[in-house]
């Protein structure tokens, strides 16, 4: 008994050792690396505990007060949207603390770049806290958590209409043949990944016998949609690179059938739905490192050097300074100056909204708690949260377009 209480004392301490030093490795500049590794930590967290916490939340009293206890579902649902409060409170709890912060000799450059072990402790409390709130405020969350899901869609889409556009200007800027071959394969590639998908589209959602006119709706308003970006890429006065055009495409056509995978298990138009027991665990993995692999890449993208997202004082938002390498003299101004490079409160939303969307998709956007404790299905929100934001993308895109054409005496 003695031996077995020392050996868990130095494995203990061996593991606090090694955390330690783990959190005193990480630098100025890993520290975005490190938070959207701590958000992939409360994904893995929020997984694990949808699939084994359930029976445990059965038997605490102020979660389960029901007069006939939910199914399974329900409390693995209320498992994930508990850590996901937690996880949104402690980003927005830290986005709230950086409003503000300007240059790196402002004392929350250092709370933000370091001492990770006490938020480490406070993310940790904070998870665990959410165990004990009622059930009423959970729900609360989980309805803004919608809201909130379809603003991080719309946040994702802005970043990824200034990464398509840099990709291309990038590939055409070496202005050899060998990069516009490759812009033309990748271009093709897409268009053809476009319309095979709108092919299982129309096999997978509009089964013979059924009156699907609103899913065939979606998809042909999406095929429409894509070949008017092409026209326009193409025209003249625009003059713009088909590259962005088949891409945004390629990503419209996704999150229509995103959309209208997310359709109400008893709609007869929703055909996936009668293999969805056998691909359930594939479905939840894939679309988990999909998110990871998502929202590392905005929120570190949010953080580089995006004007609308960097802080005027920031020499990436601009203001007439050079992108090139700065010479001498401009280097000891920047020294001395110290200004942040990007937005540290608006890094730390993205992390809340993400939070938001990423129990959405681990929930499946289709389940809510009702008055007696039982899964009410609402998956047409969900729905037409998807399908909106593949319209906002197509407007977006075209905006980009046209805008410098109509407004010619704006630099955009």
């Amino acid at each position: 008994m003695w031996a077995a209480s020392c050996l868990a004392s130095c494995c203990a301490a061996c593991a606090c050792d090694a955390c330690r030093t783990v959190v005193s490795g990480i630098s100025r500049r890993s520290a975005r690396i490190a938070y959207c590794g701590l958000f992939a930590l409360s994904l893995f967290v929020s997984w694990i505990l949808r699939e084994v916490a359930a029976p445990l939340m059965e038997q605490l009293p102020w979660i389960n007060h029901f007069h006939k206890t939910p199914n399974r579902e329900w409390f693995e649902t209320d498992a994930v949207l508990r850590v996901s409060l937690g996880n949104f409170l402690f980003f927005t709890i830290l986005s709230f603390l950086m409003i503000g912060v300007k240059n790196q000799r402002d004392p929350r450059d250092g709370l933000h770049h370091g001492r990770w072990m006490m938020k480490i402790v406070c993310w940790f409390i904070l998870v665990i806290l959410m165990f004990f709130v009622p059930n009423e405020i959970i729900s609360f969350y989980e309805t803004i958590s919608k809201f909130g899901s379809g603003l991080f869609l719309l946040i994702q889409v802005v970043l990824l209409l200034d990464f398509v556009h840099g990709w291309n200007d990038k590939w055409v800027g070496y202005d050899e043949q060998f990069w516009y071959v490759a812009l033309f394969i990748v271009s093709l590639v897409c268009y053809l990944a476009t319309f095979g998908f709108s092919g299982l589209l129309f096999h997978w959602f509009t089964p013979s016998g059924q009156d699907c006119g609103l899913n065939n709706f979606f998809i042909v308003m999406t095929l429409i949609l894509v070949i008017l970006f092409a026209i326009v890429a193409l025209h003249p006065a625009v003059g713009s690179s088909i590259l962005p055009a088949s891409v945004i495409s390629l990503y419209c056509m996704y999150l229509c059938y995103s959309g209208l995978a997310s359709e109400p298990r008893d709609y007869e138009c929703n055909g996936l739905h009668k293999h969805s027991k056998a691909i359930s665990t594939g479905t939840v993995t894939v679309g988990l490192l999909t998110t990871i692999l998502s929202v590392v890449y905005s929120a570190v993208r949010a953080g580089s050097s995006t004007t609308l997202l960097s802080p005027p004082s920031s020499p990436r938002a601009g203001g007439g300074k050079p992108l090139l390498p700065l010479d001498k003299a401009d280097e000891e101004e920047k020294d001395k100056n110290k200004a942040v490079t990007y937005s540290y409160a608006f890094f730390h939303i993205i992390f809340s909204l993400a939070s938001m969307y990423s129990a959405m998709l681990l929930t499946g956007w289709s389940t809510s708690v009702g008055e007696s404790g039982k899964l009410v299905d609402v998956g047409w929100p969900s729905v037409w949260i998807r399908i909106l934001t593949a319209w906002v993308t197509a407007a977006l895109y075209m905006w980009s377009l046209l805008a410098p054409i109509l407004f010619t005496d704006r630099d955009f």
